[in-house]
């Protein structure tokens, strides 16, 4: 599968001080004191968050029922004054909504989606369907309950602001110097891993890949970036940025660091390879990526991610871009 043109893209309208932020669990089940402290924090930035109380509904460890996560998804599209939709949680069950979604309702009502960890699955099959852009980035009963949110970059991905950049401050790294430019594009790897031979396939070819994960051992990280090379996953990329992969060790004496495991996989690619951006799992304040944007890595001295384009557009352009 090839990566989505250019010219098929759709920025959902950016998000406003002021606007409702609808809040939905289509994975893990979760905790309503969690979900209270996001709200708040949501509230404390000037939106107004909103969800069902279906939300706290457990199957197993689910947010409740398949069905009842796939039409909280769909109530929060047909919504109107839902300008955003925020994942509660991660943990698993996403997946499980990926036959069921009507990508037609996705496509004709293009919202900012926010997300990571299993929401990546979610956040990629969005992206690859419709061209929408979608939004890697803290959620609603996970960093916004641990204040841990990075505003300056969530402001500049959600509110429609150009030209904007990540820089050292982002806690990347230099792996392998270089350039390139791509669509911006990934998130955590054992999803996007899971997604191979299936209709979800992830399509990187002419992206910059980011792939993050937490508490995976380095052979598993191993593993599952050689299956992605195995794959052809990791050909005719412009980029590689790995999140803070946090906690990915084997133990404390292992006597090799995560860089060097990875390395040995992505060092021959030639292209810049950069490490340890926080984004997804992290230990403080979350960066929000737009997954469907464009964008250039530079990796010398310093790792340098400039975000080429706004990720979102005002109503006006996304109605005639719908017409």
């Amino acid at each position: 599968m090839i990566a989505m043109p250019l010219s098929s893209r759709l920025k959902p309208p950016a998000l406003r001080p002021g606007d409702t932020v609808g809040i939905i669990a289509p994975a893990s089940n979760i905790k309503p004191e969690m979900l209270a402290a996001g709200c708040a924090t949501l509230v404390r930035m000037g939106y107004r968050p909103f969800y069902s109380e279906s939300i706290f509904e457990q199957d197993l460890y689910f947010a409740g029922s398949i069905e009842r996560r796939a039409r909280e998804f769909e109530k929060m599209l047909r919504d109107d004054s839902v300008k955003a939709i925020i994942c509660a949680r991660g943990g698993y069950g996403s997946n499980y909504l990926l036959p069921l979604l009507n990508m037609e309702l996705v496509g004709r009502n293009p919202k900012i989606f926010v997300g990571c960890s299993d929401i990546t699955c979610l956040l990629t099959h969005i992206y690859n369907a419709t061209g929408i852009v979608t939004f890697h980035g803290p959620m609603a009963a996970g960093d916004f309950a641990r204040k841990s949110v990075d505003e300056g970059s969530w402001r500049a991905a959600l509110e429609g602001i150009s030209d904007w950049k990540l820089d050292a401050s982002s806690g990347a790294v230099p792996l392998v110097e270089g350039t390139g430019e791509g669509i911006l594009y990934g998130g955590c790897l054992s999803i996007l891993v899971a997604s191979l031979g299936t209709p979800y396939e992830i399509s990187t070819e002419g992206t910059i890949l980011f792939i993050e994960d937490v508490a995976a051992k380095p052979y598993q990280i191993d593993r599952m970036l050689m299956q992605l090379k195995l794959a052809g996953k990791l050909s005719n990329l412009r980029g590689l940025i790995f999140g803070e992969m946090l906690d990915c060790r084997q133990n404390e004496n292992q006597g090799y660091t995560l860089e060097e495991v990875v390395l040995r996989i992505v060092g021959d690619l030639g292209i810049p390879v950069a490490y340890g951006m926080r984004s997804g799992h992290v230990t403080r304040d979350s960066i929000t990526l737009p997954i469907g944007v464009l964008a250039s890595l530079t990796v010398g001295a310093e790792v340098k991610l400039e975000f080429l384009e706004s990720a979102t557009s005002s109503l006006t352009s996304v109605q005639s871009a719908k017409s």
